[in-house]
């Protein structure tokens, strides 16, 4: 008996090693989408050329309550996608402790994702359209010295 039971535990064994892998989860990968397209804008900004010598202050991002999405997990995948990055910069949670003198290499980056209208209800789905604005900071200054801003909508079904 024990001579048929290990061939077939052999079987089940590889059938789940062969099996697809998890889908990966929606919200991170909406996110991780929505972070990508705003990290290639902010390596191209001159002023942070060349990336590798400089210093991101990320500064935790305001995030719009109707958007249901967490500003820690939205701060999780801007920092990765940034570190994503080939001879990227280096990238700091910026604290209030961390306001005045920086070195001219340091950057504080301020991020503020909103809804920039109600949910749009389609047959099949729900979209939540969006507008990310992304500025750059010297750390002793209050006023951006670029800023960009990202625009499209999330599958609420995602979220």
């Amino acid at each position: 008996m024990l001579r048929h039971i290990a061939p077939l535990a052999l079987l089940i064994l590889l059938a789940g090693c062969a099996a697809q892998p998890p889908e990966p989860d929606p919200i991170r990968r909406a996110l991780q989408n929505l972070s990508d397209r705003a990290v290639d804008r902010v390596i191209q900004v001159d002023a942070l050329q060349p990336p590798a010598e400089q210093v991101l202050l990320l500064v935790s991002p305001q995030v719009d309550d109707s958007l249901e999405i967490d500003s820690d997990r939205f701060l999780e995948s801007l920092t990765r996608a940034l570190l994503g990055v080939s001879d990227g910069p280096q990238v700091i949670d910026w604290r209030p402790a961390m306001a005045g003198e920086g070195g001219a290499h340091q950057w504080r980056m301020e991020s503020r994702l909103e809804a920039t209208a109600p949910r749009l209800r389609l047959t099949d789905r729900d979209l939540l359209p969006y507008r990310l604005t992304l500025s750059l900071h010297r750390p002793d200054n209050d006023g951006a010295l670029w800023q960009t801003e990202v625009e499209g909508a999330f599958d609420a079904t995602a979220l």
